[in-house]
């Protein structure tokens, strides 16, 4: 027969434990705990405190600095698990030295954090730049669109609310006409619980629609129509990512290459990242004049992808003279080495170099006759000449359009106008290749750098650059912001960025 060890859950045993034996050299804890003690200039918090005559004592700042970057660093972004680790982690006691904060604390000390957090990414930026991690000679400059707390069923344009308030109303009077009529001829009121919690939740909606249409203004974009708007956290967006549409924030950072250390991180309520360089430069020469260094980009070269190509971000960096090199949608079509990657594609996905594939015609599904100036549809109708000198946006081409009568009756309509209600005919202008005049210098300037051979190999390298780091702050569990308003998702994000930072310094403290 079996024998087994006997086993008595009910002992009691007590354990000496050294919580300075428990900060270790060489790990991240160490160098955390060295950095805030002796580096982290800890007076900026000293302001939002006001207990020097009465009132209990606070947490120290430090003390709570420490286990909130610790927990970020382990994949903790909850106060209450925070507090639970200060509970049960040793590693938590020995950082906090046994406090056990209570979590209101945590996420009260977190939500307060913007007006500071900006000075300790400069503090310890300048500890990266004194241990010589920083080379400021190449960086590379990416984003990664992650969802915030907001809802985004609450999301749209004073339009879409509108609308929306319509639909609710629309709702409960139905339900109470509803209600009405299968109570005809009664005295007493059979309205269920059920019906009038849903009644009472749709009201208090509608109210809370209002309410925000008459306090906030309509955004838009620079062009001056309406953008889509947020009743939770109004500073965030409606964006596309590669996990479909979600409402939340774009994290830019800034990454030098000698040792991948984050110089800059920022967070914005936007979708569309190509007007954010400049502005996240800027802030990179600001956080490196506050901690006096030079200007950072007078010898450097930034790195970015086609997310942030426009002409307005290129004229804006010639201007302010900063040497990039970014590249545009059409820049793997140009170089040879990509010339079969759409074999390696998923096959739903696949397309040949100048393959057409869309749910509308395009100019490569019509008949164009240069010499004719004649253009035939795709259902085999001829279209009219338009124009033989049309100019759009500096280019000539010829203009065809067909006729109210041959497109209304088309079989085709739906595939070949977008519009069909609005637009009576399909309207087409093939070009020459001539220009007018050059509308676009500063892209035309930056294909002919990044299509050298030189270009190409010095834009190969922003991928080694920044991708690791984002796959880092990614293992560390950064799926998404917890907070709202642009300025507190900032500073969440500069915290995930020191926390990549002092994972370099790892070893650096004595």
């Amino acid at each position: 027969m079996a024998r087994y060890k006997p086993v008595d859950q009910h002992l009691s045993k007590l354990l000496p434990v050294s919580f300075a034996e428990q900060i270790v050299p060489g790990t991240f804890e160490y160098a955390l705990n060295w950095l805030v003690d002796h580096e982290i200039d800890l007076t900026v918090f000293d302001a939002r405190y006001c207990n020097d005559e009465v009132g209990a004592a606070a947490y120290h700042p430090g003390v709570l600095l420490k286990i909130v970057l610790f927990g970020y660093a382990r994949g903790l972004t909850s106060s209450r698990d925070i507090e639970r680790a200060c509970r049960e982690n040793v590693v938590f006691m020995a950082l906090s030295g046994d406090t056990q904060p209570h979590f209101t604390t945590i996420a009260s000390f977190v939500a307060k954090l913007p007006d500071e957090i900006t000075s300790v990414f400069r503090n310890v930026l300048l500890v990266c730049d004194e241990q010589g991690l920083i080379g400021k000679a190449l960086f590379a400059v990416d984003g990664c669109k992650l969802p915030s707390n907001a809802s985004r069923s609450l999301s749209g344009t004073r339009a879409d609310m509108a609308k929306k308030i319509e639909k609710i109303d629309r709702a409960i009077a139905h339900m109470l006409d509803t209600h009405r009529r299968q109570d005809a001829g009664q005295n007493t009121d059979t309205l269920t619980q059920r019906e009038q919690q849903q009644i009472e939740t749709l009201t208090r909606n509608s109210n809370k629609l209002r309410e925000w249409l008459a306090t906030h203004p309509e955004k838009t974009n620079r062009k001056g129509e309406p953008l889509k708007s947020n009743i939770t956290d109004n500073d965030s967006a409606t964006m596309k990512t590669s996990h479909g549409v979600v409402q939340g924030y774009t994290g830019v950072a800034a990454v030098d290459a000698k040792a991948q250390v984050i110089v800059q991180a920022s967070a914005f309520g936007i979708g569309q990242e190509n007007g954010l360089l400049p502005e996240v430069l800027q802030a990179l020469r600001s956080d490196f004049s506050a901690i006096g260094s030079a200007d950072p980009l007078a010898d450097a070269t930034v790195l970015t992808d086609s997310g942030y190509h426009s002409e307005a971000t290129l004229q804006r960096l010639a201007d302010d003279q900063v040497d990039a090199l970014i590249a545009d949608t059409g820049f793997r079509s140009r170089d040879p080495r990509f010339a079969e990657a759409w074999q390696h594609k998923p096959i739903e996905k696949q397309r040949q170099p100048g393959e057409h594939r869309s749910k509308w015609f395009g100019r490569a599904d019509f008949i164009y006759d240069a010499n004719r100036q004649t253009c035939i549809c795709p259902n085999g109708k001829q279209l009219k000449l338009k124009t033989v000198n049309i100019v759009i946006r500096g280019r000539r081409g010829v203009g065809f359009e067909g006729t109210r009568a041959m497109c209304q009756a088309c079989s085709l309509k739906a595939k070949c106008m977008r519009k069909p209600d609005v637009s009576p005919c399909r309207q087409i202008t093939f070009f020459d290749g001539s220009k007018v005049k050059e509308t676009h210098p500063q892209t035309k300037a930056m294909k002919a750098r990044i299509d050298t051979r030189e270009g190409r190999l010095l834009y190969s390298r922003r991928l080694g650059i920044v991708e690791p780091v984002f796959g880092n702050l990614h293992t560390k569990g950064l799926r998404r912001f917890t907070l709202r308003s642009r300025r507190k998702v900032d500073a969440q994000w500069k915290l995930f960025a020191i926390v990549h930072n002092v994972e370099k310094l790892r070893g650096k403290a004595p």
